[in-house]
């Protein structure tokens, strides 16, 4: 077992050298034609005047003429940033500039880290607001609860582009997914399991609520906060029901039976442990997860380190174990699900993202893996099963149309070639430039394998 909690420690050891090599991971290049200095009196002044006329005219066609019909503005204050809690706006944009690659690389998104020097919440959609015209969408990343959610509902009530929280929304959609596909497994129903969620923060808040909106019974949801079990006769949490509803909501409607205690008592006897609390190990104690029903499903996602290594969860009888790493099986991820997303909503100009929309992109995930061949390693697609991608945008960008939040109507097949042909672009673009030498691979003694 020590051999795979060092293996499992790698990554954390070569980043700092492999970030300083590359000197930040991405940058800006034209994509239009530049054959020579003459070109630029089309892509610049005199010629720019006129799209610019264009739009001044008629503000839709921004979508036609400039990048914001797929740019995506990634913001963040650094009040949560993975598992390290506020480290600062400079400190977060590491973070913020993997996800900018990710989204290009498994979306064909053009995505631009946005950290702002800024923690008050309501200055927060006021900045965003300012900038808004500039992107297409906007991606809310690792912003410290309660404010991420006022900061969520304020900027999709008034912004007339899509926003999202990742941390909210897109891992509660890869929860849901998986959770679809390992109950399957067990052959469990969703209404009927009883699943205690351990942390109380955004990804968990909006799981709680994904899976609500999904089918689950919330009087079989236990949720455990860094005090305990939540319940209606929190008194600590009745007194900040005006600073945080969003907790006090899941007092009120969660916990059927009234049970109190902390994360031990909140899993005995359940079916299902979603966790996304803090970084392990031994948040989690296998005794916990002996005392689970059979059939056991532990979802252990904090970053870098799970809440319990998945090999002790197992020791103790779970029978499938997720996480949110990619060195272990069943990676809960929400590197799945945003880039998709955002490249279904782009692909059909929505003017916003619903937990319809989410629910159809874990159903899509779900089908997909199980066409592959679901089994207790395997409830999930991984992140190198790039055909998922415009599955999962297609489903998004379909129900889109189906809500009626979509300005353009196209067919699913339309949408799913639109969508491979991005991503697959994408791709082949940074394949060629590792293959010309314009992007060097890390110095070898440093490869992770």
């Amino acid at each position: 077992m020590k051999e795979l909690e060092d293996k499992a420690r790698l990554p954390e050891k070569v980043a700092a050298a492999w970030h300083k090599f590359y000197r930040g991971k991405i940058e800006t290049l034209p994509k239009c034609a530049i054959r020579s200095l003459d070109d630029f009196s089309i892509w610049y002044t005199p010629g720019v005047a006129s799209p610019c006329r264009e739009i001044y005219e008629n503000e839709e066609k921004v979508y036609e003429y400039t990048s914001k019909w797929n740019t995506v503005a990634i913001v963040s204050d650094g009040s949560r940033t993975l598992g390290l809690g506020n480290i600062g706006a400079m400190a977060a944009i590491p973070v913020m500039e993997g996800k900018a690659l990710l989204f290009k690389y498994l979306g064909g998104v053009d995505a631009f880290p946005i950290v702002l020097a800024e923690q008050n919440a309501d200055r927060i959609v006021e900045i965003v607001k300012a900038i808004s015209p500039t992107f297409g969408g906007i991606n809310l990343e690792d912003i410290s609860t309660p404010k991420c959610f006022y900061i969520l509902e304020r900027l999709q009530r008034e912004l007339d582009i899509p926003v999202w929280h990742d941390d909210q929304l897109g891992t509660a959609t890869a929860s849901l997914a998986a959770l679809y596909n390992a109950l399957k497994i067990v052959g469990k129903e969703l209404s009927d399991v009883e699943i205690a969620i351990i942390g109380a923060g955004a990804a968990n808040i909006a799981t709680y609520r994904l899976l609500k909106a999904a089918g689950a019974d919330p009087k079989k949801m236990f949720v455990v906060d860094s005090k305990g079990i939540l319940h209606k006769d929190r008194k600590d949490l009745e007194a900040k029901k005006s600073e945080n509803p969003y907790k006090w909501q899941l007092c009120l409607e969660t916990n059927g039976e009234g049970k109190t205690g902390g994360i031990a008592e909140a899993m005995k006897g359940v079916d299902v442990v979603i966790a996304a609390s803090k970084p392990g190990p031994s948040v989690i104690k296998k005794e916990w997860v002996a005392e689970m029903n059979g059939d056991a499903i532990v979802f252990a996602e904090a970053n870098p380190i799970p809440e319990i290594w998945p090999w002790e969860a197992k020791e103790a009888g779970a029978r499938i174990v997720g996480t949110g790493r990619s060195d272990f099986p069943n990676q809960i991820n929400n590197s799945l699900v945003f880039p998709a997303v955002f490249r279904g909503i782009f692909t059909v100009r929505a003017k916003k993202i619903t937990d319809e929309m989410c629910i159809a992109a874990a159903k899509a995930l779900a089908a997909y893996a199980e066409r592959k061949g679901i089994n207790e390693e395997y409830i999930i697609p991984k992140m190198t099963e790039s055909d998922v991608f415009p599955e999962v945008a297609t489903a998004v960008a379909l129900k889109a149309i189906e809500m009626g939040l979509a300005k353009l109507e196209m067919s699913e097949e339309e949408i799913h070639e639109s969508a491979k042909e991005m991503i697959t672009a994408t791709q082949e673009k940074i394949k060629t430039l590792q293959e010309l030498g314009f992007i060097n691979p890390p110095p070898a003694e440093r490869v992770v394998e």
